[in-house]
């Protein structure tokens, strides 16, 4: 059951149930309670809407997939500080090496492959989004999404310097997580650009390859 208008299908349901499961998990014991609010407020926000407006905006269940992949690494995210996700310890743990050896990196990276991941796995929900509403042609077909994720992208880097405004501290530090490094705002909008421009074109491509393809 892919789609039933005014409904969630079947998919949509059981990735609600399993976020659930996963957010209540990572909910508890963060490593820094104060942070873990700040970012759950794109998850208290976004969530209700997608589960209010999704049937009416006609999203598919490859769209609840890709929305349930994005916010679980979110969810990971803000369980222990974009800045401070162990995986350093998890790549260890699984090749028995150190990955600053094999990549020779000491910044925590997390935070940008989220950024990139913005664009490319939320590029098939937004072109539904745009769909249900407006419905471009031409070049249109391929800016009005990529135009949308990377305002988006630069709103939320606007948020989060707010954000350190008004908190200042540890707390307005941790939820920056720039690391140091003065250009973090404009390399996290880039990758979402760069992301959400993959990830348009992918879908473009193959929606424009099967509806040329022979039944």
């Amino acid at each position: 059951m892919p789609f039933v208008r005014g409904r969630h299908s079947a998919v949509a349901k059981r990735l609600a149930a399993a976020f659930a499961v996963i957010w209540f998990a990572l909910a508890i014991s963060p490593w820094y309670r104060q942070d873990w609010l700040l970012e759950n407020m794109l998850v208290f926000i976004a969530v209700p809407l997608i589960a209010r407006y999704g049937p009416s905006l006609r999203l598919s269940d490859t769209s609840y997939v890709l929305l349930f992949s994005f916010f679980t690494l979110h969810l990971i995210g803000a369980h222990y500080t974009y800045s401070e996700v162990p995986y350093d310890q998890w790549y260890e743990a699984l090749t028995g090496r150190s990955y600053t050896a094999d990549f020779g990196t000491g910044r925590n990276h997390y935070d940008r492959l989220v950024h990139f991941l913005y664009g490319l796995l939320l590029a098939r929900p937004v072109m539904e989004l745009i769909d249900s509403r407006a419905r471009p042609v031409g070049i249109w077909r391929w800016l009005l999404p990529v135009l949308f994720m990377m305002s988006h992208g630069a709103l939320y880097e606007m948020i989060e310097w707010l954000a350190a405004l008004l908190f200042g501290g540890e707390l307005g530090m941790a939820y920056l997580g720039t690391q140091g490094d003065v250009w973090d705002a404009q390399k996290d909008t880039a990758l979402a650009a760069l992301g959400a421009a993959l990830g348009v074109s992918f879908w473009l491509l193959r929606f424009r390859f099967s509806a040329s393809s022979p039944v």
